[in-house]
């Protein structure tokens, strides 16, 4: 915990450092302070926005999956198979180093997701669809996968860089207003329609490139997590497994909010979460992750 809330100053910092990096060296500090934009005031504020939105939804995670998803969390185990359900769970969860995760089953196409703001008290879902149509060993390798997400502090990393994105994409498209508003529309005192046309462009602009970015990010991650479940499991042969019966099923499922968590994200594309399960194969088998 010590770590990540480290880890979240120094980038808040980097952002900071960077932003004003950037300013001084293409003289716009200069430009905007004599034209009256208050660059620290604009970092400050960015700052916030940039990063409330995603911490408060890191932050609601659980209560907000289940709530979408319906999962019903297993406090007490109902037969043999939720037994052996939460029994798993809590042996990965000690091999990877982290605390029992809460075990929810929901209702659903083939699917898990595993998310939560703490490493130790996250949740770790599986859909119906997937317990009916897997072996205990393909279930145990996307167990895996979703505990190597929780003890890689996915969830957490993942926020932060949506935050700094979100950081950049505010900045610079209020001083990309700015400055236009000021040269091109000529704009003498406060700020004209030049402005805000040019910040709702930008934000949108800036927006995409910032998508692909973290879309970037998350496929990445999802290799790791195909290789941390190897790990666990001792080999990669039950992960592969899994994959290509997810390939078979093409099972998503999941509300919106937090499709980027589950096992299987959809066709690849530069906006998509997860890389093609062919792909993720094709890693495994190679042993490039």
């Amino acid at each position: 915990m010590i770590k990540r809330v480290f880890l979240f100053l120094v980038t808040n910092l980097a952002v900071m450092v960077l932003l004003g990096v950037v300013v001084n060296v293409l003289g716009l500090n200069r430009y905007l302070a004599a034209n009256g934009l208050d660059v620290g005031s604009l970092l400050i504020l960015s700052l916030v926005v940039g990063f409330t939105g995603s911490i408060f939804s890191l932050l609601i995670s659980k209560p907000m999956a289940k709530w979408s998803t319906g999962a019903r969390v297993i406090d007490e185990p109902q037969g043999t198979h939720e037994r052996w359900l939460v029994d798993t769970v809590r042996m990965l969860a000690q091999k990877a180093g982290i605390g029992m995760p809460e075990v929810a089953v929901y209702e659903g196409a083939p699917n898990a997701f595993a998310t939560g703001a703490f490493r130790d008290s996250a949740l770790v879902a599986v859909s119906s669809g997937l317990l009916e149509s897997m072996n205990r060993e393909e279930i145990e390798a996307v167990l895996g996968h979703e505990i190597s997400h929780v003890a890689n502090g996915d969830m957490v990393t993942l926020t932060l860089i949506q935050g700094v994105v979100n950081t950049f994409v505010f900045f610079l498209a209020r001083v990309v207003g700015y400055i236009v508003d000021k040269a091109v529309f000529k704009t003498e005192r406060g700020v004209g329609p030049g402005f805000y046309i040019t910040v709702v462009v930008c934000d949108i602009a800036f927006g995409i490139l910032a998508m692909m970015i973290v879309m970037w990010f998350s496929r990445q991650r999802e290799y790791r997590a195909d290789a941390g479940s190897a790990r666990l499991l001792g080999g990669p042969r039950p992960m592969i497994g899994a994959l290509q019966r997810l390939a078979q099923m093409q099972g998503v499922d999941l509300p919106k909010s937090i499709s980027a968590f589950g096992i299987h994200g959809g066709p690849g594309s530069l906006f998509a979460s997860h890389p093609p399960l062919e792909d993720r194969i094709r890693a495994l088998e190679s042993g490039r992750v």
